[in-house]
């Protein structure tokens, strides 16, 4: 048995090694999440490949939540990608709270410290990327700021979502996550805060789009886009 084992880590010894520091690699340096749903749509697209900087808030212990350097700290705009604290599954959010920010939601409107976000038009061309779900389905797209934050994004007035909350005290350690696509999300509203050790990293750039109803054919004006 021994012999056979000898045998087979000469054979295989360099494909093991390459494929054990692939997957440490990607697990705490860098790695590249396929986009499943329409959370975030306009910024992302089912079909986006986007890359993340799995080591931007910190290095991680391979295939652990414990980290071994501070990293950087989370800002306000950043898209996350991080363990949901009721189920563990992962998704890619927008931060919109901070430590210490109190912040509400008033019939779409964001408020942060009774600050009002300004909103207006986006102005972009954007429904040719979208499934039909959401591209024949009444949507309005606007370009959301406050503070940091300065970005598009889309609610669809006749879906049942939750439109208001708050206000809501962002405790230390913690972080408010809300999808792009406002009502059709699940994000803090519903599973509530993020504590820091289950942030994975920071998603930087779409990759590669591909189309799931155009054959998988690459979106080509999303390919190497960036996100920050």
């Amino acid at each position: 048995m021994n012999q056979k084992l000898r045998h087979f880590w000469h054979e295989w010894r360099s494909l093991i090694v390459f494929l054990s520091l692939m997957f440490v690699f990607r697990s705490a340096v860098a790695d590249w999440m396929v986009v499943p749903s329409g959370s975030m749509n306009p910024t992302l697209m089912e079909g986006d490949r986007i890359f993340v900087e799995k080591m931007h808030y910190g290095l991680r212990l391979p295939f652990t939540t414990v980290r071994l350097t501070a990293g950087e700290e989370p800002r306000r705009g950043d898209i996350v990608v991080f363990e949901s604290p009721a189920n563990g599954k992962v998704l890619v959010k927008r931060l919109i709270g901070l430590p210490g920010d109190r912040v509400a939601l008033r019939d779409e409107r964001l408020y942060i410290d009774d600050v009002p976000a300004e909103y207006r038009p986006y102005g972009g061309a954007f429904e040719d990327e979208m499934v039909a779900e959401f591209r024949d389905t009444a949507h309005q797209v606007e370009r959301e700021r406050l503070g940091g934050l300065n970005h598009a994004m889309m609610v669809l007035p006749r879906r049942p979502a939750v439109r208001s909350f708050g206000p809501v005290t962002v405790p230390q350690g913690q972080y408010l996550m809300l999808g792009d696509n406002r009502d059709d999300s699940a994000d803090s509203r519903y599973f509530g805060l993020v504590p820091r050790r289950l942030l994975l990293g920071r998603a930087t750039r779409v990759v590669v789009s591909l189309n799931p109803e155009r054959y998988l054919l690459p979106r080509t004006d999303r390919t190497f886009a960036p996100l920050q």
